[in-house]
């Protein structure tokens, strides 16, 4: 079974994998920068950029540390990172991916549930 997944303060309602990208565009133009989809299967993605870049996440369960997305070799830290609560954060560059990237994997992990064949992350657990 796929798992269908939603955008946490959104509409209940699945959101399809070839949309997504658009949703996540149109959440960053209002400046929603930090966005959380859920799973059927309570898995968690976490998508936080500062427009440029992006931290992706995918979490198993609540607590679950998880496993992100990496570019390998990137120098460098970017802020900007601002969460739902305000607090704003910067990463190291090589824990995040450039924003077209972080759309292609979300794609990806919405459509099939793992990340892309040629993709990089870390696991953190």
């Amino acid at each position: 079974m796929i798992e269908s997944w939603v955008i946490n303060d959104d509409s209940p309602v699945p959101v399809p994998s070839e949309v997504v990208p658009e949703a996540l565009r149109s959440r960053i133009g209002s400046g929603q920068l930090e966005t959380w989809l859920t799973s059927s299967s309570g898995r968690s993605l976490a998508f936080v950029t500062n427009t440029e870049r992006a931290m992706v996440m995918l979490l198993e369960d609540e607590g679950d540390p998880g496993e992100h997305a990496v570019d390998p070799g990137a120098q460098g830290s970017s802020d900007g990172f601002v969460l739902s609560n305000g607090q704003g954060d910067e990463y190291l560059d090589e824990d995040t991916v450039p924003i077209h990237e972080a759309f292609r994997l979300v794609k990806q992990i919405i459509a099939t549930g793992s990340w892309p064949t040629d993709a990089r992350w870390v696991v953190d657990r």
